[in-house]
């Protein structure tokens, strides 16, 4: 990822590498993005680094916060590239970069955790969780940065009103991408009419920008790539490895663990809805359904090495492979990946053998240009 001091010129150095096309609505969305970043300078003052001290010597004087960005659009448009160029040139010291998720899964760990204290008599009964919460979040970091913006959860879209109300009133900024526009969040959810109020102070607070660019550049890339490489050596790790660069445009990397149901699952390598791991990880270990429909919604691409052959004695790994690719299929995850063998001889023998047939075909249509341009059923 190209660093300078401003986020434009970091996008147009990506353009005068080579790295990505020039785009018009992408240029506009970043033009925005520079704005939020000059608008921070002057801002960050008064919000900086020594937390509430600095806040309360601005009382009477205290400036308005800039409007943040909601950004949303289709897969593979650049939302999360333009993210993280914004994020990774950032002036603003106390800000975070978060999949929206993974923020949401710690809202309710600490929310659950307040509670408790208060039945425990350690926190007065009358006192706010999300109140306390929001406190928390604001001495972290007062530029907050999402990543897929979505919300499904009846619990979810109960919190988020009254938790972002405050951060709000804290002098907190957003940015925010996802693929849906903020009318539409939690669209058909349960006691919505509650949620509205929530989509009016996004609306309010936030720049709502559309990047409706008609190029679906992770599928332009994705459809140039062998997506099932055999045998599993060394050749298709360095070609996996490469696919995984190419998806992300150079965004940095991270390490993530996803907490699903009481268990840890990690992943070396993440970033723009990508995953890279291997076989052990996923279908080694003891992970359900549950798992893999949590990873399917999660990523929008999933790259796995090293799928070795099956047989009798691996009958256990077999038979979660065959759950975890049902689980990627019908989320139309895209999977890039490599295998000991063709998809037809990975398992021949062995209980669940005559089964694994269909995940045979599926593997088989997963590599079909219909499938690779599906989209992504993230929920």
């Amino acid at each position: 990822m190209f660093v300078t001091t401003q986020p434009r010129d970091a996008y147009e150095g990506l353009i005068r590498n080579g790295d990505i096309q020039a785009d018009p609505r992408q240029a506009y969305a970043m033009d925005r993005m520079q704005a939020l970043h000059r608008a921070l300078q002057p801002y960050g003052l008064q919000m900086g680094a020594t937390g509430w001290r600095a806040r309360l010597s601005f009382r009477g004087g205290r400036k308005t916060p800039p409007k943040g960005i909601y950004m949303w659009g289709g897969v593979g448009r650049g939302k999360s590239m333009l993210m993280e160029i914004f994020y990774a040139n950032s002036s603003v010291d106390d800000r975070k970069h978060i999949h929206f998720h993974a923020f949401m899964q710690e809202v309710h760990r600490r929310v659950h955790s307040y509670r408790k204290a208060q039945e425990a008599g350690k926190v007065k009964a009358e006192k706010d969780p999300l109140t306390a919460l929001s406190k928390v979040i604001v001495d972290q970091a007062w530029l907050l940065c999402f990543d897929e913006f979505h919300v499904t959860d009846i619990a979810d879209a109960m919190i988020l009103g009254r938790l972002f109300e405050t951060l709000f009133e804290a002098g907190v900024v957003v940015v925010a991408t996802s693929n849906r526009p903020p009318n539409d969040l939690y669209k058909d959810g349960l006691q919505r009419d509650l949620f509205l109020p929530f989509i009016d102070l996004i609306n309010e607070k936030m720049e709502v920008i559309e990047l409706d660019s008609p190029t679906d550049y992770r599928l332009e890339r994705i459809q140039t790539m062998n997506v099932f490489m055999s045998p599993a050596d060394g050749e298709s790790k360095l070609k996996l490895n490469e696919a995984f660069d190419r998806l992300t445009i150079g965004a940095t990397a991270e390490r993530l663990t996803l907490q699903i149901q009481g268990r840890d699952i990690h992943f070396p390598q993440t970033a723009e809805g990508v995953a890279f791991t291997d076989f052990s990880a996923l279908c080694e270990q003891p992970l359900g359904p549950g798992d893999y429909l949590a990873i399917a919604a999660r990523f929008h691409t999933v790259i796995m090495s090293d799928i070795p052959q099956l047989g009798p004695e691996r009958r256990n790994e077999a038979k979660r492979f065959v759950t975890l690719i049902d689980a990627l299929y019908e989320a139309k995850v895209n999977l890039i990946c490599s295998a000991a063998s063709p998809p037809e001889t990975l398992y021949t023998e062995g209980d669940g053998a005559f089964e694994f047939e269909r995940t045979v075909s599926r593997l088989m249509e997963m590599q079909s240009p219909d499938y690779i341009a599906m989209e992504h059923v993230s929920a």
